[in-house]
């Protein structure tokens, strides 16, 4: 039996309906896999993974942080051999995703998104506090983020983006400075539950309310380090001046549940930025440099960009003479920042274009792909005030986004096309055509074109170039 056929079964023995709609979901950084299904009146995603142990994980916290009142994706059905399990569906819209949004119709990071940030990280100090009492038996694979940990995490970021950057450094002389910022950080109090990885694009927005996934790496840990995954992930960019405002919205939620050293909390949350920029670098430089993964290697600048504001604002109260110098020779070094990986997996081509002038031709050899027609939509182009503007402009944006017919259009462009480009990773394909048409190639096609681009990058570990032909961009 597949593991469609076994989701198949979990979702008829727990529904009483069958699933006659399945669409795999992708996971950046993971081997779990994922599943929308849909039957009967019921939405679910399914979830697949072989570690059992790191499935209880899921399952404990879950249960333990929805008892205190914390939006995560309720656990309907569990298989018996504690593989798969159906859980509730909060949709595809991130934190991430909101605020690129906002970021791309020129609304930046406004009052609302402010006010957003901070309903989070009210809800962060919440779970947290959690760790006064949990069970951290059930954590994976540690239970304590103590000094192994951070040991860890450091030769993560020596092994895996120094080497492979080729960074000179003196690894006696580097690995002291290492034991100073174990001590450093282990000298609070590590008493939390630490999310492990509390970042923008674990945070679902329902209805404006966020959810919190992907929390089965929990432990318990010190309060600074999710804070500091938050307000100092790479993709996100956050103004300074914003993250200044947050950080003290935050100390003073926490401060209102338990008693804390403001002044000191916010010397030692620093340490904790470093040591969650230095592991992320060693994620990126595996993923990137190792496995020529691009939407890896796209971080390490904004990486970069936040390793050099910590060290000239923010320098922490340590003797780190040689960790300084490696980490100065990073600043830099603009070709490290910049290295680019051997071009490898798959590639999806998503052009626009005016049916005035035909369908582009696929160049890739393979021929076949996918060429979708726009020209039911409705149209801006026929209204003089959108006819300047391209589907990549606000206007159109705004004429097209959440349109019943355009939205329709583009959940079944996502299932066919998703649908493909899941069987061509599993069998090592390196390229897929996908055109958008309509009949100038300005507006409807191009908008559509912007729309699966971003959802591949969202919800695949592909490449893609994106083509519109009749705009020349």
């Amino acid at each position: 039996m597949t593991k469609e056929d076994e989701i198949r079964e979990l979702f008829k023995s727990h529904t009483g309906a069958i699933a006659d709609e399945i669409l795999s979901l992708g996971a950046h950084g993971s081997s779990r896999r994922y599943w929308r299904m849909r039957g009967g009146n019921h939405q679910l995603i399914a979830a697949w993974n072989d570690d059992v142990r790191e499935n209880e994980a899921f399952f404990y916290y879950s249960n333990q942080l929805l008892r205190r009142g914390v939006h995560v994706p309720k656990v309907y059905a569990i298989s018996d051999d504690r593989k798969c399990y159906l859980q509730q569906d909060l949709g595809d819209t991130t934190l991430y995703l909101y605020l690129l949004d906002k970021q791309k119709s020129g609304g930046g990071f406004d009052a609302d998104m402010l006010q957003l940030y901070k309903r989070v990280l009210s809800d962060l100090a919440t779970m947290q506090m959690a760790g006064r009492d949990l069970d951290f038996s059930y954590a994976y694979p540690r239970s304590d983020f103590d000094s192994q940990s951070v040991q860890w995490d450091l030769n993560y970021f020596k092994y895996c983006f120094l080497k492979l950057s080729y960074v000179p450094f003196d690894e006696e002389l580097l690995e002291r400075d290492f034991h100073t910022l174990i001590a450093y950080l282990m000298d609070t109090d590590c008493g939390y539950f630490m999310y492990r990885d509390f970042q923008s694009r674990n945070i679902m927005l329902v209805d404006r309310t966020p959810y919190y996934i992907d929390f089965q790496g929990g432990r318990r840990g010190a309060a600074q380090y999710d804070v500091a995954s938050l307000l100092y992930s790479s993709k996100s960019n956050l103004p300074d001046v914003v993250r200044q405002e947050l950080l003290t919205h935050y100390i003073d939620e926490l401060s209102q549940l338990n008693s804390i050293d403001k002044e000191d909390f916010r010397h030692r949350f620093y340490g904790y930025v470093l040591i969650r920029i230095l592991q992320a670098m060693g994620a990126y430089g595996y993923r990137g440099y190792f496995e020529h993964k691009d939407y890896f290697l796209s971080s390490i600048p904004l990486a970069v960009n936040n390793l050099k504001s910590i060290i000239e604002s923010h320098p922490l109260p340590l003797e780190l003479p040689h960790l300084t110098q490696v980490l100065k020779y990073i600043i830099d070094q603009e070709t490290i920042a910049h290295k680019p990986a051997p071009s490898s997996g798959l590639v999806v081509t998503v052009n626009s274009f005016s049916y005035k002038k035909g369908a582009p031709r696929d160049t890739s050899g393979n021929g076949g792909g996918y060429v979708f027609d726009c020209r039911a939509l409705p149209n801006p182009g026929r209204y003089p005030e959108y006819r300047c503007y391209t589907g990549k402009d606000l206007p159109v944006i705004q004429f097209l986004q959440g349109d019943k017919a355009v939205e329709s259009f583009l959940q079944a462009v996502e299932q066919l096309v998703g649908a493909s480009v899941t069987k061509y990773l599993e069998r090592n394909f390196t390229s897929l055509s996908v055109s958008f048409g309509c009949t100038g190639g300005q507006h409807r096609s191009v908008y559509c074109a912007e729309r699966l681009a971003k959802w591949l990058l969202e919800n695949f570990k592909c490449q893609v170039v994106v083509r519109h032909v009749e705009q020349q961009l």
